[in-house]
């Protein structure tokens, strides 16, 4: 068995949101349930985030927990010209740096002591396009994030 990873990564924010903007709005406007940006959250052992839309969503649910890098946010800001939106727009729970987060599909990681395990990439949608602008869900394609089971109780922090 391979030795679980201990990741030092830069967690640059961390939101919730306590309802669905995207999900159950097909052929409708998005919702408009702000994004709320925390200094910690506390993440329960197959649960999800306390305070999360995805709290309890489903029994073994693979996105308990989803991350985002921010070099993608930046990249994508840079290409689509956009420098009025902040990263929340995306709907990710954690935005990271310096790590590559497709690296972790699969396997399982700790992050400031709370272990994950990286389910399946957080796949772009056309809802993208229209939250954050014209060619954003190409410009996410294989990177839009990471989602993850949360394997074990603890806190994460921003800035850390």
């Amino acid at each position: 068995m391979q030795a679980l990873s201990k990741l030092e990564v830069l967690i640059e924010h961390i939101f919730i949101s306590s309802k669905h903007n995207f999900i159950g709005h097909h052929g409708k406007p998005p919702g408009t349930s702000p994004s709320m940006e925390m200094v910690e959250v506390r993440c329960i052992e197959g649960r999800g985030i306390m305070g999360d839309r995805y709290f309890d969503h489903k029994d073994h649910y693979k996105g308990q927990i989803t991350f985002f890098e921010m070099e993608v946010y930046e990249r994508i800001c840079a290409a689509l010209a956009i420098r009025h939106l902040p990263p929340s727009t995306f709907r990710r729970n954690v935005l990271t740096r310096g790590i590559d987060l497709n690296a972790w599909i699969g396997r399982e990681f700790v992050i400031q002591g709370v272990t994950f395990e990286g389910t399946e990439e957080c796949k772009p949608c056309y809802w993208m396009n229209q939250c954050f602008g014209s060619g954003a869900e190409v410009a996410m394609k294989n990177h839009g994030g990471l989602r993850a089971r949360i394997l074990s109780d603890g806190i994460l922090r921003k800035g850390q």
